[in-house]
């Protein structure tokens, strides 16, 4: 282990240029084109509005679909910023999500599976076999947690049958749920381009749901006075169940925690927590401190204790962990915040390195094009 104020710099790992460029691409859903068109039919309803406005009806009908249509340019210019929606599937399952009847317009669109995750047949040799189950656990208060495990492929090969895999752990952002990582997160496309190109070796890759059955609260991923406790079911319940139902390699060596955005945090924060479970960090779009202090109830010493930046400074480093941290360029705190617990880190005589994505924002952009670099950097401290 490094001497603690030695610092250690890691290179960001080499990924092959059509990884690269499939993490990158935007999908039909993203595309600017689509904003644009809603905002030209604002424009020509408008004007149809104006030259026929002493006709009621067609002018009624004509600013019903002004609104209409600037209602839509403005969904569509936002998620061609964010990058949420990136195909008609990604929109089915979604609405899927949502109930009701827009549960049955999203069958309608892309697909009638109401649980998409429940052992997805792959499509070719290199495409990961994805896994469903809910994982609840009384014991920590959490009600319940969608788990979704991406299995390498041939992983059921009876010839694989004594085969064991390093695992990637993923956390969501917030407000977000764990079908995001497999939605505008793309870790399935993004594995299986990097097992066609040969990038990674063969790991099992969990996207973990920390929303305790309340997508829409923001929680951090903290144990929180009076439940739920999140980081307890993470690095305990989650991890012991994919050990148990999957052939891991179940050693801290072997493991890697990573998230977005606020799934940055929580990964950040329970990582440095359970070093003994944890060996690599892998976080885009970080934060090292809490969104909300008010999710402690004002406690003093559990919000020193769950604010990294604070208690990186002095804590002690039983174990490594390496880290990569990766932003876009085009938000400056996101680049500040990476510097500053890389910075922490290497004073405390920590591996790390920071990878920017450039042009991009605090958006699901990043993180989609950053995960290759994610999981080349945990594959190559697995190896």
């Amino acid at each position: 282990m490094p001497d603690e104020g030695t610092a250690v710099n890691l290179t960001v790992p080499a990924v092959p240029d059509a990884v690269v460029r499939h993490a990158q691409t935007t999908g039909p859903l993203e595309s600017p084109w689509i904003w644009a068109g809603f905002a030209l039919l604002v424009v020509v309803a408008a004007a149809v509005a104006f030259r026929y406005r002493r006709r009621t009806t067609v002018r009624r009908w004509a600013v019903a679909a002004m609104v209409s249509c600037a209602f839509l340019g403005t969904v569509t210019a936002a998620n061609s910023y964010v990058g949420y929606v990136r195909t008609p599937k990604d929109l089915a399952l979604l609405l899927d999500r949502a109930g009701g009847p827009l549960a049955a317009v999203g069958r309608l669109i892309g697909t009638g599976d109401r649980n998409p995750g429940t052992r997805r047949v792959p499509v070719d040799a290199f495409t990961p076999i994805v896994e469903q189950f809910d994982l609840p656990d009384p014991a920590n208060a959490v009600p319940s947690g969608r788990t979704y495990v991406l299995l390498p492929p041939g992983y059921h090969d009876p010839a694989n049958r004594n085969r064991r895999y390093p695992v990637t752990y993923l956390v969501h952002g917030y407000p977000s749920v764990p079908e995001d990582w497999l939605g505008p997160g793309d870790a399935p496309g993004t594995l299986r381009m990097s097992y066609l190109h040969r990038a990674i070796s063969p790991m099992i890759v969990v996207s973990v749901d920390l929303t305790a059955g309340q997508s829409g609260r923001e929680n951090d991923g903290l144990d929180l006075p009076g439940g739920p406790r999140l980081g307890s079911y993470l690095a305990n319940t989650v991890v012991s169940t994919i050990d148990r139902q999957y052939r891991t390699l179940a050693d801290r060596g072997h493991r890697a925690l990573g998230g977005m955005s606020g799934g940055a945090f929580a990964a950040l924060n329970t990582g440095l927590q359970h070093l003994d479970r944890f060996s690599v960090l892998l976080l885009t779009l970080p934060y090292d401190a809490l969104t909300n202090e008010k999710l402690l109830a004002g406690n003093r010493d559990l919000i020193v204790a769950n604010t990294p930046r604070d208690y990186v400074r002095t804590m002690p480093f039983p174990y490594p962990v390496s880290t990569i941290l990766t932003a876009g360029t085009g938000a400056p705190g996101d680049i500040a915040t990476a510097h500053r617990i890389a910075d922490a880190l290497r004073a405390r005589g920590q591996p790390v390195t920071v990878h920017l994505e450039r042009g991009y924002n605090h958006t699901w952009h990043t993180a989609r094009a950053s995960l290759p670099y994610l999981l080349a950097f945990a594959d190559r401290a697995f190896r």
